[in-house]
C-alpha cells in the first residue's frame, strides 16, 4: 500500500521517539460510526477529535474525547475561558496540522511547530491505558499507550495537554 508522506512521517517519528504502536489499514473512516470495526480489531475506542476555534479565529483547540460522548460547547467554554467556540475551518486545519477533515488526529500536532493549537483531552481519554487515533490520514488507525503520548510525543512536539471534564448527559 502506498502511503502519503504525512502518514510515513508519523511512523518515522514514533520510531524515533521509541513509542510502540499497533497500526491497521482500512477503508476511509470519516466518522466515529465508521471506526466501530477498527475499534474491535485494535481492542480500543478511537477518540473523537474535534478541531475548534474561538469566534475571532485567534485561538485553536484540538479536543480528544470518547467517541460516543456528546459534545456541547458550553461545558468546554467555561473550563478553558473561551466563549463562543465553534468548529474551525479546513484551511486552518491544513495550515496548522497538515490534516484534512475526517483525518483529525493528535498526531497532527507534530506539524504545528509554532503552537497555534492547544490540545484539550477529556479526563476519560487522559486516564485510559491506550489512545486510538489516525496517523494524519483516515485510511489507517493507531493504538498507542496514553502514557507514551503524554510523556514522549507531546514533549517532543512542545505541546501541553489541558485535561477537561465533559459530561455524558447534555
Amino acid at each position: 500500500m502506498e502511503r502519503l508522506e504525512k502518514e510515513t512521517a508519523v511512523y518515522e517519528l514514533l520510531k524515533q521517539l521509541e513509542i510502540p504502536y499497533e497500526a491497521i489499514d482500512h477503508p476511509a473512516a470519516m466518522t466515529i460510526a465508521d471506526c466501530e470495526e477498527i475499534d474491535k480489531k485494535l481492542g480500543i475506542q478511537i477518540c473523537k477529535n474535534l478541531f475548534l476555534c474561538n469566534r475571532q479565529k485567534t485561538q485553536f483547540y484540538l479536543l480528544m474525547l470518547p467517541g460516543e460522548k456528546p459534545f456541547k460547547t458550553k461545558f468546554l467554554s467555561s473550563q478553558i475561558g473561551s466563549a463562543r467556540l465553534s468548529f474551525a475551518d479546513a484551511e486552518h486545519m491544513e495550515e496548522y496540522l497538515n490534516i484534512t477533515p475526517g483525518s483529525v488526529s493528535v498526531m497532527g500536532l507534530m506539524n504545528d511547530k509554532e503552537n497555534h493549537v492547544q490540545l484539550l483531552m477529556d479526563k476519560e481519554v487522559a486516564e485510559s491505558e491506550y489512545v486510538g487515533c489516525h496517523p494524519c490520514v483516515n485510511t489507517s488507525s493507531l493504538k498507542i499507550k496514553t502514557k507514551d503520548l503524554m510523556e514522549k510525543f507531546l514533549p517532543y512536539t512542545k505541546h501541553e495537554c489541558v485535561v477537561v471534564e465533559l459530561p455524558w448527559e447534555v
